[in-house]
């Protein structure tokens, strides 16, 4: 046997393609200990502050006075048909308001996002509209809205308070989506708009074909949070008189001198919001997962 024979089988040991492909890795086996003990010092330490907090309260001296002002059983039960009926107004006003917004806030981005030279005066007017409603306070508007607009008695123009203060939210809300849905626009990559101009497209089906789909869904998470934040705000337009949750629960707290009419209306929000708001992180733990497989 020669040198060269007696050397083959050392260098097929070595040559990765005679070896054949390398033996899976060993499996892991469970171990419940791993699993559980994290699980139970995270119940245990959330048993420990928020019992220390609830003990820290209920041991105030004027807590008595305190539960049978806020959290009255009885009081809660006969405040809520009431709160209810208001708290259904609140949900209607805002679907609507919020249906208003997405639109006229997409119109109010497209156009500011246009660079033909002749949309230059509709850009200028998007950023003022922008700077005005997004520097005056929610409130401050619908109290403008509300009472000023429906004082002037325009012909042809509803006099409804609840009218005017859906368009003051409708207002001040879409200066903040616009900007969102600006965001998304300039997040695609401007190789996309170069190759739609290739391919002769104008200006709006760039917009259109090319742009708004890839930014549309980029904004989702941000947008959900807008959708919660709406909720919530909504209430503001019982300051005008509009008898929602909370105008209903104040109307019971002045007949009755107790405030558990308001933990109803506080209950019921907390019920619609807290939903949206896990939708909303689901959302934008979705994302963030899509954009690191792109990246990979």
């Amino acid at each position: 046997m020669t040198q060269a024979t007696a050397a083959a089988p050392e260098r097929a040991a070595h040559d990765p393609a005679r070896r054949g492909p390398p033996p899976p890795p060993p499996t892991r086996r469970l171990d419940w200990r791993e699993a559980a003990v994290p699980a139970l010092i995270s119940i245990v330490s959330v048993i420990v502050v928020f019992g220390g907090i609830a003990w820290v309260v209920t041991s105030a001296e004027y807590w008595p006075r305190i539960k049978l002002q806020f959290f009255n059983t009885d009081a809660m039960i006969a405040a809520f048909p009431r709160v209810l009926k208001g708290f259904w107004v609140n949900i209607q006003v805002w679907l609507i308001v919020l249906a208003c917004i997405l639109v006229w806030s997409l119109v109010l981005a497209v156009v500011r996002s246009l660079r033909a030279p002749w949309c230059a005066p509709f850009r200028l007017m998007v950023v003022i509209y922008i700077d005005i409603f997004r520097g005056v306070p929610a409130l401050l508007l619908v109290l403008l809205f509300g009472f000023g607009i429906p004082a002037l008695n325009l012909p042809g123009l509803p006099n409804s308070g609840l009218f005017w203060g859906g368009v003051a939210m409708v207002l001040s809300y879409s200066a903040y989506v616009t900007e969102i849905y600006r965001s998304g626009i300039d997040a695609v990559h401007e190789g996309q708009r170069a190759a739609a101009k290739s391919l002769g497209l104008s200006e709006w089906q760039t917009m259109r074909y090319a742009i708004l789909p890839q930014a549309l869904r980029n904004v989702v998470p941000a947008l959900m949070n807008i959708v919660v934040a709406l909720q919530k705000d909504v209430a503001l337009l019982s300051v005008i008189g509009v008898r929602d949750a909370v105008r209903e629960a104040q109307i019971y707290t002045a007949s009755t001198f107790n405030y558990s009419s308001l933990i109803v209306a506080a209950g019921l929000f907390l019920l619609a919001t807290i939903p949206m708001a896990r939708l909303a992180d689901y959302a934008s733990r979705r994302d963030r997962q899509r954009r690191l497989q792109i990246t990979a």
